[in-house]
């Protein structure tokens, strides 16, 4: 886990996401108090529980970006869920643990990722003696008659050629013939309450199942990027890396629960049931409970659920007490301005005009972005949002998709060339759209 104070934290997410300061800190000391439990001695560690976070936000504002963004800061396991899936079938939809399930499986990559980087070096060297081998076959592997005694000499100089050859890049297109091995793929039943029956069933099938291997004429290149996974795959202890991965997600997992507010009981009949049942079942994830998975059980205790809603027909006190007194943290996100608008446009490392820019750069087409322009696109985007349905940031790419349609059409004809985007631009092929509130509800 990265050593980063709250300020580094925010100061990281500032780079990604507009305004929502109270937010950004919130999860930030998170953050951070995940990082000095770590530093407590065993005993006290064990005490002391993460402070999960309640989101309050309409659509589009960075509730789900600022989560996600900070666990990608972190390298902390990270899955999204939306609350509502587990009601889709009859009271009960999916099995609320599978979230953890999911979590788990986050972190398996994670680890194997940080485990493949220390055995790159060793699996590069066998795939060079793999290759060799393909080109240069051992002198036993072939009929030699009355040379043999000769063969090893001319084996070794012939195996140093090739082998300067390999590492020239010369044989790159030279083909070769490996052995590549294919699992057979059981059928498994999925579907409601089935995830707790299926846990082991694959991994049973894998075992029992014979292993199918082909062979496969490949140039070098393809060759060395298969059998690189190959010998990364030998070389890492699946064991290991299933321990520490089920060791990182109950340390530094999080869990961002998206659409809590839908889970709320109304005054109205039949699905009351099903919202008050999920809210039932949440609460031992988010308490604290042991989840079995095929790589081990996992404890929740020390993951950190950060939950979001937009609470337009609810309020957060409608949720069940005890599920509330499990987001001890609140913070609520603001409407997005005008203003807000033309500093996403803008200031984001990744922000939108710089991501046409480059877009369109790649077919030579120089794009220009006046200050004029951002102005009337930031207003444009927000007045929609007032007079329709309002989506936030996301109003910004359905803004800019209509605004460079042709542009995009056409660019691969232009070849190069310069193309300056200014208010007159924005206004001719924005206005109507934007003024005829049946069509914008329907196009923007």
């Amino acid at each position: 886990m990265r050593d980063l104070t709250p300020r580094q934290i925010v100061a990281e997410l500032d780079r990604h996401i507009v305004g929502q300061q109270e937010a950004k800190r919130a999860v930030a000391i998170a953050v951070r108090n995940r990082w000095r439990r770590q530093q407590l001695p065993p005993e006290m560690r064990a005490e002391i529980a993460p402070k999960n976070i309640l989101m309050i936000g309409p659509t589009g504002v960075g509730k789900t970006e600022i989560a996600r963004r900070l666990a990608k800061l972190t390298g902390a396991p990270f899955i999204k869920v939306e609350a509502t899936k587990y009601t889709e079938v009859g009271y009960y939809g999916r099995d609320v643990e599978s979230m953890i399930r999911e979590l788990v499986e986050n972190a398996i990559g994670l680890v194997r990722e940080s485990e493949r980087t220390g055995v790159e070096a060793e699996a590069q060297h066998r795939v060079e003696h793999r290759l060799l081998d393909l080109l240069v076959p051992p002198p036993h592997s072939y009929d030699v008659g009355a040379e043999v005694a000769n063969s090893p000499e001319r084996y070794e100089r012939s195996r140093e050629k090739i082998r300067a050859k390999l590492a020239g890049g010369e044989l790159e297109e030279r083909k070769v013939e490996i052995t590549i091995e294919q699992k057979a793929a059981p059928m498994m039943l999925t579907g409601m309450g089935l995830e707790q029956a299926d846990l082991d069933l694959h991994g049973m099938f894998e075992k029992i199942l014979p292993k199918h291997t082909t062979r496969r004429e490949m140039t070098v290149a393809e060759a060395r990027r298969v059998l690189f996974e190959q010998e990364c795959d030998a070389l890492i202890n699946q064991e290991k890396v299933n321990s520490k991965s089920i060791e990182l997600a109950e340390d530094l997992g999080i869990v961002f629960i998206d659409e809590i507010d839908k889970v709320v009981a109304s005054d109205t009949r039949g699905a009351d049931v099903s919202r008050q049942g999920v809210q039932r079942d949440l609460l031992p994830i988010v308490e604290g409970t042991t989840v079995q998975t095929k790589y081990g059980y996992v404890k929740t205790d020390h993951i950190l659920f950060v939950a979001a809603g937009a609470f337009h027909r609810a309020k957060p006190s409608e949720l069940m007490p005890e599920l509330q007194g499990r987001f001890p943290i609140r913070v609520e996100l603001n409407d997005l301005t005008q203003e807000d608008f033309v500093r996403i446009l803008t200031e984001p490392d990744s922000a939108l005009t710089k991501q046409y820019q480059a877009l369109l750069g790649t077919e030579a087409v120089e794009l220009e972005f006046q200050g004029d322009a951002v102005e009337a696109l930031a207003q444009y985007a927000f007045r929609v949002n007032e007079t329709s349905q309002n989506i936030g940031a996301r109003r910004l790419y359905t803004i800019m998709e209509r605004l460079l349609e042709e542009l995009s059409f056409e660019a691969p004809e232009m070849h190069m060339g310069r193309v300056v985007v200014n208010a007159a631009y924005v206004k001719e092929r924005l206005e109507k759209l934007t003024q005829d509130e049946d069509l914008s509800k329907f196009i923007l």
